[in-house]
């Protein structure tokens, strides 16, 4: 299964002041994928996580808990845990600061609620 639930597209961020959209094999082996410090010429090269990795971590009839682990070499460097509501459609506690880890938690929760509602 992929780290997101899905592939998904998007905008590379990775140089911030130059925005790039990559083509749907680059995306599918490796954005969608992480760990592509050595494969990828725009990931940047200062010490920093490599993936983000996301699990459910319990579901009721309200609220998605999703846990969450940053690493860097396959190691955790980070970690966290976040509560998504139905009704609100979005987070509602511990809310990501970080814009590339709110980006792929509502995406990681958008794939798990599609494959979970009828």
């Amino acid at each position: 299964m992929l780290p997101l639930g899905d592939v998904w597209t998007g905008v590379c961020c990775a140089v911030a002041d130059h925005p790039w959209q990559p083509d749907d094999s680059r995306l599918y082996r490796q954005c969608n994928l992480g760990y592509v410090r050595e494969t990828c010429e725009r990931f940047p090269h200062e010490e920093g996580p490599d993936a983000i990795r996301f699990n459910i971590s319990g579901d009721n009839e309200s609220t998605v808990r999703i846990a969450y682990v940053i690493e860097r070499d396959h190691h955790p460097f980070a970690h966290g845990s976040l509560e998504y509501s139905r009704a609100e459609g979005g987070f509602t506690t511990n809310f990501p600061t970080d814009p590339s880890l709110a980006r792929q938690a509502a995406a990681y929760a958008a794939s798990y609620l599609r494959r979970k509602e009828p």
